[in-house]
């Protein structure tokens, strides 16, 4: 493949090295130094890109690769509540789009063992649902993207959980969300369920970035030759 890294960071550097590993060719690099290179013209060297940039460019950069007719892999968090819009977009331009707050393959398994505990727990409700996240300082979203999933699958499968909060709650309808910064954690999620006799708890450590990026990568793999809106839930086929 002939892939677009629309942002530069970490990520996307870690995505080039084991792109390049995999036989595939980077063609277009964006980063804040060259946002205008991010043009149809520059695009059609693409046969997709990958996008982790930053909530305020997001859509913008989703849709430019819509506009140009290149599928898009999107890893940025922080931007959902223009999910439909943008989903209206990829159905309306019959384009290609990929999401998922996070890459991992362990996480994504992660999120079906999540969905499991859940419906094991939806009758005890004496437990208090808690979702804890670790990242390093240079993230700027709070909760990360893969917190609010957790979260959010919690809430579609226990009736008793109806929201989340960022921070402690006594309220057990209500799941907490805890944020922490250290560096150098590339990414802890942890959900712990406590009562006052006992407490439980299942936790995904990453090592390093290598497991987000391989799944990028398998994510752009997948989505070439097909149309619409696709998870990693379709790429792992869960």
């Amino acid at each position: 493949m002939k892939i677009a890294l629309i942002g530069y960071g970490k990520m996307g550097k870690a995505i080039e090295g084991i792109a390049v590993e995999r036989g595939h060719e980077i063609v277009l690099r964006i980063d804040a130094e060259n946002t205008e290179a991010l043009n149809n013209d520059n695009l059609q060297h693409a046969d997709v890109a990958i996008e982790f940039t930053n909530p305020d460019s997001a859509m913008k950069n989703i849709t430019q690769c819509f506009d140009a007719g290149i599928p898009v892999v999107c890893g940025t968090t922080g931007w959902l509540e223009d999910w439909e819009q943008i989903k209206a977009d990829c159905e309306n331009k019959n384009a290609t789009f990929l999401y998922a707050s996070n890459f991992s393959i362990g996480v994504n398994l992660f999120f079906e063992l999540n969905k499991k505990l859940t419906q094991l727990m939806s009758n005890r409700n004496e437990y208090a649902s808690v979702v804890e996240e670790i990242h390093h300082t240079a993230k700027k979203d709070a909760p990360s993207g893969t917190a609010i999933t957790i979260a959010e699958n919690i809430i579609a499968l226990n009736p008793n959980k109806k929201n989340w909060v960022l921070g402690e709650t006594a309220d057990t309808n209500t799941i907490s969300i805890i944020s922490k910064r250290i560096d150098p954690a590339p990414g802890t999620h942890i959900v712990s369920y406590n009562s006052a006799i006992d407490s439980l708890e299942i936790k995904h450590t990453a090592h390093n970035r290598i497991g987000f990026a391989t799944g990028a990568l398998l994510a752009a793999e997948f989505v070439m030759g097909k149309k619409g809106v696709y998870g990693m839930g379709d790429v792992i086929k869960v």
